[in-house]
């Protein structure tokens, strides 16, 4: 028999039982579009992972060490002149740039009766970029409040949830005082999950009328050139501050450095982890629509053995028998599959135009096309396997019994 002949033959049958045929389908549709969906929010939420914090591949953090040293002695204060000597090209031509840090704690007055705890912050306008941190409303203090040591501040959504009931507008330009003198509340940074207690000043601005001190400095963040030159820019980093601090064993060291490259890259395999974990259960689905195709093509051999009958006892082959309901129970998958795919697809677009209008940071869903070729390969494949066993039933039939089935 032809492959078109059986084809046909196939079609015909399939048409014959149009309701069943559709309802048999239901489960490759469903395991179709899930796989489809699910491989398309995790693209998102990957996509929408590395815009949100793709610029921190390249930070490398520099915290001193709290408490004593390994092996005794106290640690060394991380200082200005550290901050230049890594901006020192011919020492550190991977390094692109610094960023300081001055922290501490503070108690923050926005009113009488109304105070907390916060962290005390100062840096430089670099802050926002190397931090990943946004302003939701107001902005960020200049280059000119730096240098005038302005008495200005950014809040974080702790402080005002506690200083002002969570009102960011009353916020914004009142005055708050920090310790004992008076700032004024530029912008409200958006959280961040870890430090929202804090209280972000000019650098200049906390030493002179805060933190105190002339050129120490708590942390720092320095920049590669590049996410290929991070574990470079690592190593000049924690070379040239051994050198400035005379540590002889890199197991003693009163500072200590983090590429945050490393961590990314965890919480990226996690999120692929996470996604193939998902799309795996979502092929139990698959599964189960295969054992239902499986189902409905013993029932359509036994529904159909008298045909069989005939067929073998005018000449057809076991062969041609086999090819006829392997075809049917294919064609039936890939009927699902290919419903399954339009579906998916629509589902991907349709939540590429929602989400990002509710969850912005979550990233759109996008259509992936080896998810799509992968599924509905999976569902041709499951209609072959599914009919493989009904198929050599039906073959192995013997003509006089089947023609005398009732």
């Amino acid at each position: 028999m032809y492959f078109k002949e059986a084809l046909t033959i196939a079609m015909r049958a399939l048409r014959a039982n149009r309701l069943r045929s559709m309802l048999t389908t239901v489960g490759i549709v469903i395991g179709v579009t899930a796989v489809i969906v699910l491989v398309g929010l995790g693209d998102g939420m990957k996509t929408g992972f590395n815009k949100s914090f793709g610029a921190l591949a390249t930070a490398i953090t520099v915290d001193k060490v709290q408490g004593s040293i390994p092996g005794g002695g106290q640690p060394k204060d991380l200082k200005e002149g550290d901050m230049r000597a890594l901006l020192d090209k011919s020492k550190a031509p991977d390094i692109a740039s610094v960023t300081p840090g001055l922290s501490g704690k503070g108690l923050l007055y926005s009113g009488p009766g109304l105070q907390f705890s916060g962290l005390i912050f100062g840096s430089t306008t670099d802050f926002l970029s190397v931090n990943n941190r946004e302003v939701t409303m107001g902005e960020m203090f200049t280059e000119a409040d730096v240098k005038d040591r302005a008495r200005v501040v950014l809040i974080g959504p702790e402080v005002v949830e506690n200083l002002y009931g969570g009102d960011a507008a009353k916020a914004l330009g009142s005055e708050i005082r920090i310790t004992r003198n008076n700032f004024k509340v530029i912008g409200i940074l958006k959280s961040d999950g870890h430090f929202d207690n804090i209280a972000l000043t000019p650098l200049t601005t906390a030493r002179a009328y805060l933190l105190g001190g002339t050129d120490t400095l708590t942390s720092m963040i320095a920049k590669a050139t590049s996410v290929e030159k991070v574990p470079a820019a690592l190593d000049q980093v924690n070379r040239i501050l051994d050198e400035r601090h005379n540590i002889a064993d890199p197991g003693k060291r009163d500072y200590e450095t983090q590429a945050l490259q490393s961590q990314l890259d965890e919480i990226k395999q996690f999120l692929g982890f996470l996604t193939l974990f998902i799309v795996a259960v979502a092929g139990i689905s698959l599964v189960v629509g295969g054992i239902g195709v499986a189902n409905i093509m013993l029932v359509s051999v036994t529904e159909r053995t008298r045909e069989i009958g005939i067929r073998k006892a005018i000449g057809a082959r076991r062969s041609a028998i086999m090819k006829q309901f392997l075809i049917e129970s294919t064609v039936l998958a890939g009927m699902g599959g290919l419903a399954g795919i339009l579906l998916g697809v629509g589902l991907v677009l349709a939540l590429a135009q929602i989400i990002p209008a509710l969850t912005p940071d979550f990233g759109a869903p996008e259509v992936s096309g080896p998810a799509i070729a992968i599924a509905f390969m999976v569902s041709l494949l499951i209609g072959l396997v599914a009919g493989g066993y009904p198929a050599y039933r039906a073959a192995r039939l013997q003509p006089i019994e089947a023609l005398r089935f009732q």
